[in-house]
């Protein structure tokens, strides 16, 4: 059974770093692409970033330059590197195992972890 966690979420200020990880574990099976997603309190929940095998990446434009997505395939699990953080980055961020389509697609599963809370103070 595949199990996605997340974890690193917490409180920070603004203008304040941290650094989201994701595990996947009970598989053997390489996600051909993974993604950060986050809902926001009242919000539907947005893709953040996706990063395709171990490199390619897309962001939404509100997170370019200041998040960073990464993946280490061999003990697969991804990271979310958030710096400069702002108080609308505040939300629940889940990681999704997925697929691609194109160069800028990600087709989300439904493998998702249980989320890991991000608040950001002003």
């Amino acid at each position: 059974q595949v199990q996605l966690v997340e974890s690193g979420g917490g409180l920070v200020q603004s203008g304040g770093s941290l650094r989201l990880s994701c595990a996947a574990s009970g598989t053997n099976l390489i996600f051909s692409a993974m993604g950060w997603y986050r809902q926001a309190p009242g919000k539907e929940r947005e893709l953040v970033a996706f990063v395709v095998g171990g490199g390619t990446s897309t962001y939404a434009d509100s997170v370019k330059g200041r998040f960073t997505i990464s993946r280490d395939i061999p003990k697969n699990t991804m990271y979310l590197q958030m710096n400069n953080l702002k108080p609308d980055d505040t939300g629940v961020y889940y990681c999704n195992g997925g697929r691609f389509r194109g160069v800028s697609e990600y087709l989300p599963t439904d493998y998702w972890g249980q989320g890991t809370q991000v608040t950001v103070s002003s």
